[in-house]
């Protein structure tokens, strides 16, 4: 993302539902710049683990236009794209500061980052493996990228040993 797409003026569109792809495609295509926060969500399916890129934001696509230009209704018109939110009959900014600090958070394909560092007790979510979506607390961080947690695991304190990459706050 350029210095430009952070100066835009952002308003937030409504996806159809599972078109965040055919929605984004389609808008570059016709010129507007977008924003679309991803985050790895590891879900089983057919009793194996697959982790997948998914909306940080499910059914919303942020949307770069130019006030003084106009065009905003040509959002609503495109394919996988439901309606521009509005707060009466103009599409509604959305903060800048919240889509600059969600922008800094994210790699240049909009992949949420890691944070930088957990602290001991702080509350995380497991997000790959076996322990995918299970809560956990902090328990220590080892110099070597490890991170010692305890979860609860049928009834006792468990402790388990991830990559820092494998969890987000709580």
């Amino acid at each position: 993302m350029s210095d430009d797409d952070r100066s835009a003026t952002w308003f937030l569109a409504q996806l159809k539902p599972n078109s965040h792809k055919i929605a984004n495609r389609n808008l570059i295509r016709q010129g507007f710049e977008t924003f679309l926060p991803l985050q790895e969500d590891t879900r089983r399916v057919r009793g194996k683990f697959v982790t997948q890129l998914r909306p940080l934001f499910p059914g919303y696509i942020f949307v770069g236009l130019d006030r003084l230009r106009g065009g905003w209704r040509a959002v609503n018109s495109t394919y996988g794209i439901t309606r521009l939110v509005t707060l009466g009959a103009e599409p509604t900014p959305v903060p800048p500061d919240l889509v600059s600090a969600l922008m800094l958070r994210c790699d240049d394909e909009g992949k949420l980052l890691p944070p930088e560092q957990f602290e001991p007790g702080d509350a995380v979510l497991l997000t790959r493996g076996p322990f995918a979506n299970f809560a956990a607390t902090v328990e220590r961080i080892a110099p070597e990228s490890r991170v010692y947690v305890l979860m609860e695991l049928m009834g006792a304190k468990t402790r388990v040993v991830v990559s820092p990459d494998d969890l987000r706050p709580a």
